[in-house]
């Protein structure tokens, strides 16, 4: 099974197929753990966004190049996925969302059981609450990709009733890694994690080792949406594969089916009015980084790692705040958020 235009591959779905899709950059298809080959790369391409003003780039990071990922080895060995516990949003309890990120993360190895991931340092916990004057600073950068909208229809809830967003994603994939540090900025502006973790991305796939955060195992609290993060596997090597952590629910698997019938991983859903698949930017950016030099840089607006993480975060803010009907009033009323949402066509 090839993999996604701008991720490495995933635990391979059912309902993946071979359909080329009109997606940005590169993303890893979804694959059985005994489907994903530790050494195994994804295809890339690159479809930058444009600024105002500006000639769209030919090609985006997450688009799929069907050459390429032709030639991308794949194993299709088959083994048994463990259906583990989708870790769902907390909506219980209420905390004021800031115009500045704010997360509270503890946890690793020893709170989640996953040997992959690692108890995060309260320093790079502390640069994930990036300022809104740097977001704003950062803005939306030509280099970046925006999320794809897929439609003007009603917007997705969840249980609680508040605007579903859908991660699904796997420990090893280097472009889940990337994705992964913008997506944890752009959530913070609505709600509290708590219980990240540290990991890093398979050491033998391309963009080796690249450090980043883990879903797994955390929960994560808001007053606006509903986050439903899915880690559909490690970064330990098991056979031919990774050592399975989650597996999506059967409405998860239909969202796939319907918007990313390649598998491609990162995928992200937002309530069904906008997608991404793939990174939004290349994970090369973070290449020999540690977390504490990235989270550090993440408050230099001029740094590369905060023109891509940050710029997407920003870009993922503008579409959640699209769903939440500009809520919260300190992120919807940002003129940087707004001017990325015109792009988005909200």
């Amino acid at each position: 099974m090839s993999k996604s235009p701008s991720g490495s591959s995933r635990p391979a779905r059912p309902t993946t197929n071979t359909n080329n899709k009109n997606t940005k950059n590169r993303t890893t298809t979804k694959q059985s753990t005994s489907d994903v080959r530790p050494g195994s790369k994804s295809s890339v391409s690159s479809d930058a966004k444009a600024k105002p003003g500006e000639a769209t780039p030919p090609t985006r990071f997450r688009s799929r190049h069907p050459l390429i990922t032709a030639l991308v080895p794949v194993g299709l060995v088959v083994a048994a996925i463990a259906a583990m516990v989708v870790v769902k949003a907390a909506g219980t309890s209420n905390p004021p969302a800031s115009a500045s990120s704010h997360i509270n993360a503890t946890g690793g190895s020893s709170g989640t059981g996953d040997t992959g991931t690692t108890v995060l340092s309260p320093q790079v916990v502390a640069a994930l609450s990036v300022p809104a004057a740097t977001l704003d600073a950062v803005g939306s950068p030509s280099g970046d990709v925006l999320p794809n909208k897929i439609g003007n229809g009603s917007v997705l809830k969840g249980a609680d009733g508040k605007p579903l967003i859908t991660y699904i994603g796997a420990e090893y994939c280097p472009f889940c890694a990337a994705e992964r540090w913008s997506l944890a900025v752009a959530l913070s502006r609505f709600g509290t994690f708590s219980n990240l973790s540290g990991t890093h991305s398979s050491d033998s796939d391309e963009f080796p080792d690249t450090q980043t955060l883990s879903f797994y195992g955390s929960s994560y609290s808001s007053p606006y949406i509903d986050f439903q993060p899915v880690e559909e596997a490690t970064n330990q090597p098991a056979g031919a594969g990774y050592q399975t952590l989650q597996a999506p629910t059967a409405a998860q698997s239909a969202l796939v089916a319907k918007y990313d019938p390649q598998g491609s991983i990162p995928f992200l859903d937002i309530a069904n009015r906008y997608l991404i698949t793939g990174s939004s930017f290349s994970p090369q950016v973070l290449q020999g980084l540690s977390r504490s030099q990235i989270a550090a840089d993440l408050s230099d607006p001029d740094s590369a790692v905060a023109q891509a993480i940050d710029g997407t975060a920003n870009d993922i803010t503008a579409a959640i705040a699209a769903v939440t009907g500009n809520q919260p009033s300190s992120v919807g009323s940002s003129a940087t958020i707004a001017a990325i949402a015109q792009k988005l066509g909200a």
